[in-house]
């Protein structure tokens, strides 16, 4: 079978679009589960853009081993040495340089001529080569460009030294037929085309960003650009998860493979969410609350009976495992990290322990712990180191004839610190309270709840954003309880944490 290597672009295009930001422990974190994925590119960040970004993909050079790190470039010398810079130390870099080609971005953006982009392409690209090895090269909305010239830019690309040839839908305006016959003319017009992979990055404007790539790969794409839950700028990108499945389960038709471990899916899906405080869709594909929920009484009966009868994957497939014990408040440590492991966990023994501690605390209030339940404990340790403030203890008085009050106590080190707040609901009151003690200034942007896992115990995910008065960055705080509560409390106290953490 053909081999279809995939780039993920999560940590730059994800990263860059509204709500999406991440710190640089986050993006670390993530990296690191994008390896255990199997991912074969990650595209770390746009080292130009900021010292942040820049920063960001050398701590990821630093700890990614197996997968390709890659830095964005425009096809500026300066950009180019600054992407150098960010992933050189890594075990595979790569720079991955772009201009635009289409008359459109010509014309009014770059306001420059057809020759002269060819002459920035035959000198820059070489350029960058002299830095790295591993160059990839894009051209901007190339799929509204003229197909002849494209090929003549993408020829002089291979020839000084590109080894990655992509070809992006930047604007998600073509169709799963315009895309297949471009990459088909492509093969045959660009002169070297054998000595270079063929990639296509597709936007999900229209929605067929995933159609659009696998008509590309039915094309002769060697190489799929996509993100995690299909984030990205505008309506997003190809989504990594449906690509993936896609072409796993219509392996006889595409004819294709991945390195991806598909059991690794659904965790990393859920990370992202955890860490951008961004809930995924009950509907969306493949990891999707209700991907495998069956409630009409006919498919009920159907997959009873076998469940081929209306389920083309299983939840096992993408790591949604059902549990062959049960845990609960007299199940020890050592059984929770064999669950942990069969669910794809490498923790440290800091790590396990403290998750432990959540996990015997969650027993108190329910009876049988679901692996939902687990992949949730881990996701909130994960993300709760450097605790400035901790919650010590709250009381709630609200009613529909009354003002909602708050109580809240927080311990600081050795110091405990008390403060009460009245607010238009209970949630408003406790968030009054906390601020009352921290004093950030965060201005409260988006708060959400939502049940993880099912029935009238069920852990219940608080996220909320809070904005920086001072830097205008926003963070993310994410909280676990059964009392939903307890869950904003512990979410808008792990956002103030990061908030001040950023100002030591």
């Amino acid at each position: 079978m053909k081999r279809i290597k995939i780039f993920d672009t999560t940590l730059r295009d994800g990263e860059q679009a509204p709500g999406y930001s991440m710190n640089t422990a986050e993006k670390i974190e993530m990296a690191r589960q994008l390896e255990a994925l199997g991912v074969d590119v990650i595209e770390a960040g746009f080292a130009a853009s900021s010292n942040e970004d820049f920063e960001s993909i050398k701590a990821i050079s630093d700890c990614v081993k197996s997968a390709v790190v890659c830095s964005l470039s425009r096809l500026v010398r300066e950009d180019i040495d600054r992407a150098y810079e960010s992933v050189k130390n890594a075990a595979r870099p790569r720079i991955h340089v772009f201009i635009a080609t289409s008359d459109i971005h010509l014309e009014h953006k770059l306001k420059t001529t057809r020759q002269q982009v060819l002459d920035r392409v035959r000198e820059l690209v070489s350029y960058t080569k002299s830095l790295c090895q591993d160059v990839e090269f894009s051209a901007e909305d190339a799929s509204r460009s003229d197909w002849k010239y494209l090929s003549e830019v993408f020829s002089i690309a291979i020839e000084a030294g590109a080894t990655v040839i992509n070809v992006p839908d930047t604007v998600g305006y073509a169709t799963p037929d315009e895309m297949y016959s471009l990459i088909c003319y492509l093969k045959d017009n660009i002169k070297g085309i054998e000595k270079a992979e063929l990639s296509v990055h597709c936007h999900n404007d229209l929605g067929m960003g995933v159609a659009n790539t696998l008509a590309a790969v039915r094309a002769g794409a060697t190489q799929v650009e996509c993100t995690i839950n299909g984030i990205g700028e505008r309506a997003g990108n190809a989504a990594l998860e449906e690509l993936v499945m896609a072409l796993n389960t219509k392996k006889d038709y595409y004819g294709c493979e991945t390195g991806i471990n598909t059991r690794q899916i659904y965790k990393t899906s859920r990370l992202l969410s955890t860490i951008t405080g961004v809930s995924i869709n009950p509907s969306k594909p493949i990891v999707g609350a209700n991907a495998f929920a069956h409630e009409a009484g006919i498919h009920q009966h159907g997959v009873l009976n076998n469940p081929i009868t209306y389920e083309i994957m299983s939840p096992e497939s993408i790591g949604i495992l059902k549990n062959r014990m049960v845990l609960g408040k007299h199940s020890g440590r050592h059984a929770i990290e064999a669950r942990l492991i069969e669910l794809g966990y490498e923790l440290s023994e800091q790590e396990l322990e403290k998750i432990f501690v959540q996990f015997k605390k969650l027993t108190d209030k329910k009876k049988a712990i679901t692996d939902m339940d687990l992949i949730a404990l881990v996701g909130a340790e994960k993300l709760s180191d450097g605790e400035i403030y901790t919650l010590e203890s709250f009381s709630i008085q609200s009613g529909s004839d009354t003002s909602s009050t708050s109580s809240i106590k927080l311990s600081m080190g050795d110091e405990v610190i008390m403060d009460a707040a009245i607010g238009y609901g209970p949630i408003d009151a406790a968030f009054k309270a906390i601020e009352r003690i921290t004093k950030t200034g965060g201005e409260l942007v988006n708060y959400t709840i939502q049940s993880v896992t099912e029935g009238e115990d069920a852990l219940g995910e608080a996220m909320v954003k809070l904005k920086d008065p001072d830097s205008d960055e926003i963070f993310t705080g994410h909280g676990l309880s059964t009392d939903i509560i307890e869950a904003s409390i512990k979410a808008y106290i792990n956002g103030v944490n990061k908030l001040l953490s950023s100002r030591l």
